[in-house]
């Protein structure tokens, strides 16, 4: 059913289904609450935002693997990275422009609208430097991604061609100390020349625009440095990096629950500190997960939920959620016909996102590996 699993690694699939979960937890509330405010919800919609971030940095980590590997083999020439590019946009473009199409025919058949500015999504440009629209809404980290893939790769082939007797090693932790710098750069800009309201108004302005998120991806290109240079040592304190990591992020988000710390009261924290700590968190578990062996029960509900987690991600807010919304007005219904709801709204998802793998994604990434790729790059 599933290709490539001998090379999949059942700790990454572990972080990756985590992070959907996560994220289709917090969008239930958002269906079964719209309206309320409790502190439960708001801890599960918190904790909604950090898969995301999870996703972020299992990006950067894997992507920072694969090009250290490319660049110790000596594949330099432009040609072989854009053959990372090339399997990058097989793996994210279809799916995403097939969601995106979804989501403009949903508009003009339950609304009769069709969104102003819809040609920058193609572009991924609707979030570049400024806001995400009120479409589509999950796309805002999309953006992020795919500009991290362009933009990391694009300066690395600079340096090789500029500095061909500098390590490869070096040449990476240039290229993702740059990308972090330049984006701290455009944070700080933003920190001086701009007041911040609420949590959602630093939502909206910062952590959800490209020019000042592209640098969580590149802190997990900086923990797959280390783990590929230093694997015997980090492996060995995998359990007090794991520690680290879990009371970092306990420690930051007590603070901030606790004294009820928000953006407009600490905007330099939010606007400069917090986003990077959290990301220095979150990988700092990276190698307990990568030495956890599959055990005996649910591996191929992990597995299947990781490999189907891009799909779910795309259809279970915009496709399933919203469409639900259109039909239905959960505030008038009973606590039964709401359980009813919550469970058709993840069944939907799963089952949207099970034939978009089978039939649509999965066909379409394995052609990146035809010999007709393969060759156009490498003869």
């Amino acid at each position: 059913m599933y290709t490539n699993l001998k090379n999949r690694i059942f700790g990454l699939d572990v972080l990756r289904a985590i992070a959907i979960l996560l994220v289709l937890f917090s969008h239930s509330t958002i269906l079964l609450f719209p309206n309320q405010h409790h502190i439960l919800i708001t801890v599960i919609q918190f904790f909604g935002t950090v898969g995301v971030d999870l996703f972020f940095v299992l990006s950067g980590f894997l992507i920072g693997t694969i090009l250290l590997k490319q660049l110790q083999k000596g594949e330099t020439t432009f040609k072989n990275f854009g053959y990372f590019w090339v399997r990058r946009w097989f793996r994210t473009l279809p799916n995403y422009f097939l969601i995106l199409l979804i989501n403009i025919l949903l508009l003009w058949v339950l609304k009769g609208e069709v969104m102003d500015g819809i040609g920058a999504y193609f572009g991924f440009l609707q979030n570049f430097s400024s806001p995400h629209p009120e479409f589509f809404t999950e796309a805002w980290s999309l953006s992020i991604e795919e500009y991290a893939y362009i933009i990391g790769p694009l300066i690395m082939f600079g340096l090789v061609y500029c500095f061909k007797k500098t390590s490869y090693n070096t040449l990476f932790l240039i290229t993702v100390f740059s990308v972090i710098f330049g984006v701290t750069c455009f944070r700080f800009n933003f920190h001086v020349n701009n007041s911040i309201e609420s949590m959602h108004d630093w939502s909206q302005h910062i952590r959800k625009v490209v020019i000042y998120r592209i640098d969580s991806i590149y802190y997990g290109f900086l923990v797959a440095f280390l783990i590929y240079n230093f694997n015997t040592l980090i492996v060995k304190y995998k359990n007090l990096l794991f520690g680290l990591g879990l009371v970092l992020f306990l420690g930051i988000h007590v603070l901030i629950f606790s004294f009820g710390v928000q953006p407009e009261h600490a905007t330099l924290f939010f606007n400069m500190f917090y986003l990077p700590l959290l990301s220095v968190s979150l990988l700092l578990v990276f190698p307990f997960f990568l030495e956890w062996k599959p055990k005996r029960f649910f591996n191929s509900q992990i597995t299947s939920i990781s490999i189907w987690s891009y799909g779910l991600y795309l259809v279970n807010y915009s496709i399933v959620l919203l469409t639900i919304q259109h039909f239905v007005d959960i505030n008038l219904q009973s606590s039964a016909v709401k359980l009813i709801i919550l469970l058709a709204y993840w069944l939907f998802s799963f089952l949207l996102a099970y034939i978009l793998y089978k039939f649509f994604e999965n066909p379409i990434t394995n052609l990146r590996d035809s010999r007709y790729i393969k060759r156009f790059f490498y003869d």
